[in-house]
């Protein structure tokens, strides 16, 4: 949107990121109790339960961060060119000329079917509708729903003052657009696969990938071969007391979790041209860091007791 913003109409956030931030705190909370215990659990059943407890809690903890994120930046913008719908990385541009009307949901004869799966500050999907088609959520709770008509599909969205937003969709259809605009729509999978058709981003992602499950492997093979290991040094360089060999387990679901993080925040940095160079610094960093892990645990294992 390039012409003078006539209409701002955010959605309602402070519930939806409450929630959201409870969320991701009780499976950090969890994931961090059950790799904590595993550090601790001798080689067994006992061991295996921890690690799932670890891995299940924290599994999720990625696309409730995103969620979070994406209620954070979700705006509804109106100018007199356009309509823009903002959330996370999803964007939808649509031309006030492509629009066929503007209501609230409470005008329907048939009750929208709502997403299935929704949160607080998280309304999103599609679902079909009798009169309407498919309608798409972009919305933070289910209260105050305007619905945008296009020819291709509705939009369903939730500003915090929804009657002014009509009336402002109103004014700005009268005073005529400025210049054409053109449609826009992105969505996150859009960026992934825009990353994905590049061969050094292919190549580091792979690379990465297979790094950090072969490290995963090995540490699983030898981690029942050993009693103790010394893990860390001190500040001299001599190692530690011994511990216990399933404290081993730490170093890949670490090196994973660093991966994971520097593939998520390339990917946020790969939508400018301009620090394009910065998301792959950050897939570079990833895959180092997944080798100096290997080295990380060649060295505790070689180094005597």
């Amino acid at each position: 949107m390039n012409n003078p913003k006539i209409g701002h109409f955010p959605p309602s956030k402070r519930l939806g990121l409450i929630v959201h931030a409870l969320i991701i705190l009780a499976l950090a909370g969890a994931s961090a109790w059950g790799f904590w215990n595993l550090s601790r659990a001798s080689v067994g059943p006992t061991f295996v339960n921890f690690l799932l407890v670890g891995l299940i809690a924290f599994a999720p903890i990625p696309f409730f961060g995103y969620r979070a994120y994406s209620l954070y930046k979700a705006d509804y913008y109106i100018d007199r060119d356009s309509l823009a719908m903002l959330w996370g990385l999803r964007v939808e541009d649509v031309p006030l000329t492509d629009i066929e009307w503007v209501r609230p949901a409470t005008d329907l004869t048939h009750p929208l079917n709502l997403p299935r799966f929704r949160l607080p500050g998280a309304v999103l999907g599609t679902r079909r509708h009798p009169d309407l088609g498919l309608v798409e959520f972009i919305a933070s709770d289910t209260r105050n729903i305007i619905l945008i008509a296009t020819s291709k599909r509705v939009f369903a969205i939730s500003p915090n003052d929804a009657a002014s937003l009509v009336r402002t969709f109103a004014r700005a259809t009268e005073m005529g657009s400025l210049s054409p605009a053109e449609p826009v729509s992105v969505y996150p999978s859009f960026i992934v696969t825009q990353a994905w058709q590049t061969p050094l981003a292919r190549f580091l992602w792979v690379s990465g990938l297979i790094l950090n499950i072969g490290l995963i492997v090995w540490v699983g093979i030898l981690i029942p071969s050993l009693s103790q290991i010394p893990f860390g040094f001190d500040a001299f360089g001599a190692p530690n007391d011994p511990t216990a060999s399933s404290r081993l387990i730490l170093l890949p679901l670490l090196s994973m979790l660093l991966f994971i993080s520097g593939v998520i925040a390339g990917l946020y940095y790969y939508r400018w041209d301009k620090t394009r160079p910065l998301a792959v610094i950050l897939w570079v960093s990833s895959s180092v860091s997944a080798m100096l892990f290997l080295v990380a645990v060649l060295f505790l294992v070689t180094t005597p007791i």
